[in-house]
């Protein structure tokens, strides 16, 4: 169990969507929130109301763009210099993009990729190596069900969510008697911002008995937090979905996505 009394937690993408939940989540707990996004106002009203509903917390607020890499060195050496140490990190920021490869935008996608993928790794690359020194710490990843199978209409974010859910993996067995916890938190559909950022074209439709809201998510990825899971996957529904797909042969699903495929641009 990790427990999360007096502990410091740094939550990415804390503006909106699973990130703002998992820090109101974490805030009934922990003993320091450092909130990171880009839209300070955001932060700072979550920060009055995290205190408010719970007037001994202490919540930092850090704007940043975490694609600036020399912002990121700056801020984690501004909390590394002011004796802040960070015993749970939070890394959920990132963001998605439906449609065919053909019709996307590359910079977009590079943006994706930086931020789901190597902005993911340099927090984790600055901030496991203090938690191994001490013996303690926990991280939870925000991965996606979308990185648990190829998915057409969103090649490229399920790839990049595949690599956070096989580095938490892998992460995990690296770190294997150290104290320090790797969890993985998997979602399938959430209405959050995202869908919006992510754009519309060739967004899959899916039946309402797979979409779990942002509260159940993060209630459900801090429990798995705390009992050192390795994956999380909020939801029944999804749960189930996710877990028959991931245990077919690739030979069995192959057609299945080909078909997927092919409604995306338009066929049958």
């Amino acid at each position: 169990m990790n427990e999360l009394r007096g502990k410091t937690a740094l939550v990415t993408g804390a503006s909106a969507g699973i990130g703002r939940e998992l820090a109101r989540v974490l805030g009934r707990e922990v003993g320091a929130l450092v909130l990171v996004a880009r839209r300070r106002e955001r932060l700072d009203d979550l920060a009055r109301e995290l205190v408010a509903a719970r007037p001994g917390l202490r919540v930092l607020v850090r704007a940043v763009d975490l694609l600036d890499r020399k912002a990121l060195g700056a801020m984690l050496d501004d909390l590394g210099q002011a004796g802040e140490v960070i015993d749970v990190l939070v890394n959920n920021a990132g963001f998605g993009d439906y449609g065919l490869l053909e019709n996307r935008d590359w910079e977009k996608i590079e943006r994706m990729l930086e931020l789901n993928v190597v902005s993911t790794t340099m927090l984790l690359a600055r901030l496991v190596p203090p938690m191994v020194a001490r013996g303690s710490g926990a991280i939870l990843n925000v991965g996606s069900i979308a990185g648990i199978l190829p998915s057409p209409a969103m090649s490229t974010y399920a790839a990049s969510k595949a690599y956070v859910n096989h580095l938490s993996e892998g992460l995990r067995a690296e770190l294997a008697g150290t104290g320090v916890s790797v969890t993985v938190v998997c979602p399938g559909p959430v209405p959050t911002e995202f869908q919006e950022v992510a754009g519309s074209d060739a967004r899959p439709e899916l039946p309402k008995a797979v979409y779990v809201d942002a509260v159940t998510c993060a209630e459900e990825a801090v429990a798995g937090l705390k009992r050192g899971q390795a994956r999380v996957i909020p939801g029944v529904v999804p749960r189930a979905m996710a877990m028959t797909v991931d245990a077919l042969p690739k030979a069995l699903v192959r057609p299945f996505l080909s078909k997927m495929g092919k409604k995306a641009r338009g066929g049958r």
